[in-house]
């Protein structure tokens, strides 16, 4: 696949960062006409961060009409947080079978990642590389390319209203809350917290978080 231009990320980057916001909503119609005049840029590099934008599940196109902000609902994205909840798991299966080093080791990185952050954007970033380490730590690159292809969706259904201050210093606490349970080598209490800080975005986005299941517990 070609690299994207500067013109085409940077018309896939504004609209990414309109629909994560809510400024364009769930089954709003998106036209290349409309995204060029925002930007000032002719319509070939916005038809170009829409074929990528489907690709991430984010559009759906329709010729001649324009691009859809695909939906998600409850139940959908539902599913998503429990794949979610297994992939992140498994990465913690795997660590604690390690044993209590690799556990501290892991856990003084998370917690590196749970500094502040200033916007909603770098909050969707600093949240999207603390759970990828997380997963990339088992060392299995499958489980690791399935969690970020996962990841996609995962922000399509959070996209809603899970950006606000208090929701942001509620991950970063529940970030950090996990973080030090590895580094104190516990891992069955990461694993709970993991299950918690999952079903809290659940039930802030209004579904129920309590009915996910959780795998048996680690040694």
């Amino acid at each position: 696949m070609a690299q994207a231009t500067p013109t085409a990320e940077r018309a896939y980057e504004h609209v990414k960062d309109l629909i994560l916001d809510g400024t364009y909503g769930s089954g709003e119609l998106l036209s290349e006409g409309q995204v060029a005049a925002e930007l000032g840029i002719s319509r070939t590099p916005v038809r170009e961060a829409f074929l990528r934008l489907r690709s991430d599940g984010f559009l759906e196109l329709y010729p001649k009409r324009g691009a859809l902000v695909v939906p998600v609902s409850l139940g959908e994205g539902r599913d998503i947080m429990q794949a979610r909840l297994l992939l992140e798991s498994y990465a913690l299966d795997t660590l604690a079978a390690r044993g209590p080093e690799t556990l501290r080791r892991v856990g003084d990185d998370l917690a590196a990642r749970c500094g502040p952050a200033a916007t909603p954007r770098e909050a969707r970033d600093a949240g999207h590389a603390y759970h990828a380490a997380l997963v990339a730590a088992a060392g299995n690159r499958t489980v690791t390319g399935l969690f970020e292809t996962l990841w996609h969706q995962h922000q399509r259904f959070t996209a809603a209203a899970l950006i606000g201050r208090q929701e942001v210093a509620e991950d970063t606490a529940e970030h950090l809350a996990l973080a030090r349970a590895l580094q104190h080598g516990d891992a069955a209490g990461a694993k709970d917290l993991l299950h918690r800080h999952i079903g809290s975005i659940l039930r802030r986005a209004g579904a129920d978080g309590d009915s996910l299941s959780l795998p048996d517990r680690v040694a």
